[in-house]
């Protein structure tokens, strides 16, 4: 680095620009490659110099030295720790493929080989897309480079792409694990041919770090002597990897090391525990918060743990609260840097297990209302910041407000230049935007605590007397149930057995199957699946905790439990005259949903006119379902004529239709037509409405929705839940789904893991939602929807008129309901219509007794 500075007395860019150029090449290469000072110094200087060799090294003028610092470059991005991860490594992977616009296999065949080495490199490590997808691409990339990176004839490129290899392999998530992991381990060994310790050893403690995460991971084989095995390689790691020569990798090989041990089969239990944590305080010394805070993050969630087995709750809930911390300073950059919320929900999925071991630890240190902190903290959090965002001005004082987006967008553009290598002293900036993110904070918590800062206390003192909450959470081995009032001095926290959580996952996956592949099993068994969902969960242990004078209550699941009707789960109460009860009979004030406390916060903050009168209406789009147009009829009757009501009604009801229309003026917006939830791709779940048949053969899965072999909808057509994001419903008070699978969301996502529709609609501007958990039958859809519109009418809370609705359905004699329906005001083709139907059946049969009829539709929000 002094040779080249010294060169720059002499070689500057007026006089001498090739040279110039040549030596702010080498001086990136040698930042790159430094060791002293602070890695991410370093390599922000490394960035800064290439950035300026390319002011000469065009691609016109000089394509192969464009090309070389293209690559290096790419490197650079690679390895960088300031700024945003995510997109780092897309910088990175841009690099690269502009350099193999240059370095191809024809015209420079061992620069592209290098190339499609570091290009496979950036793949494995990247976060924007399809994680599965993006480790196929870093595979194909080294398979690319050992066609010229071979044995015979680049025999240190080939043991080093060997080794890349093998990291991928490991990473890989298509194929079988085991197999994987197998072919890791041959990658690594064959490396080793070359990577010795006498050679290269360096590059040989590398591949030994590498081989132990393999042998960790290994499934074949015995698991004592695999976790021996990695313990041996760590070992013989550190025999290059110091504390003094490679810090860095030094620490990385300890919290790896800690990992193994805390594994450890062979031994003392408590003494593994007590070597791992010994290692991640090593790895401590140099994984700090300020020089690396992803590292430092990882290692203290695994710190967290080993405390926690070790049964040291003071120092486990540190350690968490560390990592917690660090999650959602990470969180906080992306927000105010790129925004993508890709990287956003990636972010939370990697890090949920530390959110639930501080809620494990809070409730064993008996701080119940700081584990309600966490838990809330760790859910809709994607959710809570898109509706601050957008209702700021309504939920804060205007001066307030104001203040507030000062900040939003003071902090952005300072996080943009650092991302973008633009800051001029990007230490300073970094502590400045820490001290408004501060500023923010503490502006933002005093008016109205949400987010990071939630407290639960706050939100528990605006409870009303006569409301109870449930509020669900899944942890490791077992199902956690939050219960309290206003009035409750501290939550009851019920905790189930494992071998109760082990039967609930059982359960879940008998019902999806029995939901996708016997249909009419399912439907016929539901009633006996619900008894048996309420003793799995103990829902009369549950609700036996809530004060006699409650009566109304608001359920908060968690992931999976999202998909059940806990509303008309059988409950052993002793009130009435003995006859079975069901959730809803004890809350006669209403049983409904939320996301999360933060949610439904929010939402009471929204402010809508006390009228009821304007009406948007989408009917039977695909003109299939044959009772809708009588539920439509009948409902837009409860609303003022037109102007005030529109009803889109078949082939009008078209995406461009529906995006012509003031939405915002509305007070209440019906769906009545088909819905589909996608369980691979929740974001291209959608309402379908009308010409969704794709007009040509294309397939490109980015834009048609394949719902069978022969079925497909264009999703460009439909309204989709990014759709529905983009709407603004200032107006509205309330919006109906009255159509399949509405109220389903994307159970498998543990990081935010609330993804539907109606997370859409509650995001657009909708206080309430109302939605349906699996595939309708046409006709008592219709009925349930007529009626809870009737007793909407009479005044009514929302969801006691959803409840009441769904037991007059349930309970009602065909004697009754023809009698009701003969007061409805329909047209005569309507009349026969339902006569024909209602001649067929006994007079005190109960048609829709089976929950399936009228248990599907949940009342969600406020």
């Amino acid at each position: 680095i002094a040779c080249y500075q010294e060169a720059l007395r002499v070689r500057t860019f007026e006089a001498f620009p090739i040279d110039w150029a040549m030596t702010q090449y080498n001086l990136g290469n040698a930042y790159g490659d430094r060791i002293k000072g602070e890695k991410a110094e370093n390599i922000e200087d490394a960035i800064a110099y290439y950035q300026e060799a390319l002011r000469v090294r065009t691609f016109e003028a000089f394509p192969e030295k464009w090309a070389n610092t293209q690559n290096n470059l790419g490197n650079a991005h690679s390895n960088r720790i300031k700024g945003e991860k995510a997109e780092n490594i897309e910088d990175a992977i841009a690099c690269y493929q502009e350099a193999l616009r240059v370095h191809t296999f024809e015209a420079f065949t061992y620069d592209w080989a290098s190339t499609q080495n570091n290009l496979g490199n950036a793949y494995r490590d990247r976060i924007k897309g399809e994680k599965a997808q993006n480790i196929e691409d870093a595979i194909a990339c080294y398979q690319e480079a050992l066609r010229v990176h071979t044995f015979e004839a680049f025999t240190y490129d080939w043991a080093r792409t060997q080794n890349n290899l093998g990291n991928a392999y490991g990473d890989r998530i298509k194929g079988e694990k085991a197999q994987n992991i197998e072919d890791a381990i041959a990658c690594y060994q064959e490396a080793l041919r070359v990577r010795t310790f006498e050679a290269f050893p360096i590059d040989w403690a590398m591949t030994q770090y590498n081989l132990g995460n393999a042998y960790g991971d290994r499934i074949k084989g015995e698991k004592a002597e695999n976790i021996e095995d990695a313990i041996a390689c760590y070992q013989q790691a550190l025999r290059v990897f110091t504390f003094e020569a490679f810090p860095i990798d030094w620490a990385r090989t300890q919290n790896n090391f800690g990992a193994a041990c805390y594994q450890g089969i062979k031994g003392e239990k408590a003494e593994n525990i007590e070597d791992a944590i010994a290692c991640y305080q090593q790895a401590l010394r140099v994984f700090t918060f300020e020089a690396f805070p992803q590292n430092y993050l990882h290692t203290n969630h695994n710190l967290g743990f080993a405390y926690r087995d070790a049964q040291n709750l003071p120092e486990a809930y540190k350690a968490f609260d560390a990592a917690i911390k660090i999650v959602e300073f990470l969180r906080d950059e992306i927000i105010s840097g790129s925004g993508v919320e890709e990287y956003k929900t990636k972010l939370a999925e990697e890090n949920h297990r530390s959110y639930g071991g501080m809620v494990e630890v809070c409730l064993a240190l008996t701080k119940i209302t700081e584990a309600i902190d966490y838990v809330e903290r760790s859910k809709t959090g994607n959710l809570v910041e898109e509706i601050l965002s957008r209702d700021l001005k309504t939920i804060f004082p205007v001066d307030v407000a104001t203040q507030l987006e000062k900040y939003r967008d003071e902090i952005a553009a300072g996080q943009n230049q650092i991302q973008q290598g633009k800051a001029d002293n990007p230490k300073v900036l970094a502590q400045r935007l820490q001290e408004l993110r501060q500023q923010r904070n503490d502006l933002q918590d005093y008016y109205f605590p949400i987010g990071s800062r939630f407290k639960f206390e706050q939100f528990q003192q605006k409870l009303d007397h006569h409301t109870a909450i449930v509020e669900f959470y899944i942890i490791r081995d077992k199902l956690l149930s939050f219960i309290f009032t206003g009035q409750t001095q501290q939550p009851i926290v019920w905790e189930s057995e494992p071998k109760d959580f082990y039967k609930l996952i059982k359960y879940l996956k008998g019902y999806l199957i029995a939901y996708y592949t016997k249909k009419y099993h399912w439907q016929r068994r539901l009633n006996t699946r619900l008894h048996l969902l309420a003793k799995i969960i103990h829902i009369d242990d549950i609700i036996q905790q809530i004060p006699e004078k409650c009566d109304r209550l608001i359920l908060i699941p968690h992931r999976f439990l999202h998909l059940f009707p806990l509303h008309a789960l059988p409950i052993t109460s002793q009130q009435g005259e003995g006859k079975p009860k069901i959730l809803m009979d004890r809350f006669p004030a209403g049983v409904s949903y939320a996301p999360s406390c933060q949610l439904l916060q929010l939402t009471q903050t929204r402010q809508r006119p006390e009228e009821f009168t304007h009406l948007f209406a989408v009917q039977n789009p695909n003109a299939n379902l044959p009772y809708t147009p009588i539920e439509v009829e009948v409902i837009k009757g409860y609303f003022n004529p037109p102007p005030d009501t529109e009803v889109l009604v078949e082939n009008a009801a078209t995406k461009a239709a529906i995006d012509s229309k003031p939405l915002n003026s509305y007070h209440c917006l019906h769906f009545s037509c088909h819905g589909y939830f996608n369980y691979q791709e929740p974001r291209k779940s959608a309402l379908i409405l009308a010409n969704v048949q794709p007009t040509s053969a294309e397939t490109n899965p980015e834009r048609y929705l394949r719902i069978s072999e022969e079925e497909k909808y264009d999703l460009d057509q439909c309204l989709t839940i990014d759709d529905v994001f983009e709407l603004q419903l200032k107006q509205c008070r309330l919006v109906t789904l009255s159509a399949c699978e509405t109220g389903l969301i994307d159970y498998n996502n543990i990081s935010d893991e609330y993804i539907g529709l109606p997370s859409g609609f509650l995001v657009a501007g909708s206080p309430a939602v109302v939605s349906s958990l699996w595939m309708l039958n046409d006709l008592s859809t219709a009925l349930l929807m007529i009626k809870f519109y009737q007793n909407l009418r009479e005044q009514i809370p929302l969801a006691v008129a959803l409840n009441q609705a769904q037991l007059w359905l349930r309970d009602s004699t065909k004697e009754e309901l023809e009698e009701w329906a003969s007061h409805l005001p329909l047209i005569l083709s309507h009349q026969e219509q339902l006569g024909d139907w209602f001649y067929k059946l006994d007079s005190m049969e109960k048609p829709f007794h089976n929950p399936y009829y009228w248990a599907a539709f949940v009342a969600i929000g406020n």
